[in-house]
């Protein structure tokens, strides 16, 4: 365990910025040190799980009701052979 003596000014700061989010001082400057040396990976998604990263991506689309993976192999074989009798391939 490291003990970190700080500045009255920095403590000042730091106990304010704590009581403003609802923390404490300590939460706060460890949270803080968690941020600033966290892994390269973490700091591209800022800690971010997939969802929150994907959040203005996801929904539905308006589209057929038909489960267009059912027999898909043989849909496409079928497929293949109507575009063969048109003279398509």
């Amino acid at each position: 365990m490291t003990t970190i003596i700080l500045s009255p000014d920095l403590e000042e700061r730091l106990t304010e910025e704590a009581r403003q989010r609802g923390t404490t001082p300590e939460l706060l400057a460890l949270e803080s040190l968690r941020q600033l040396f966290s892994p390269v990976g973490d700091q591209m998604t800022g800690g971010a799980i997939l969802c929150d990263l994907l959040a203005g991506h996801i929904g539905t689309v308006n589209g057929t009701t038909e489960a267009l993976s059912e027999d898909c192999g043989r849909r496409f074989a079928e497929g293949l052979a109507e575009q063969q009798r048109q003279g398509q391939w």
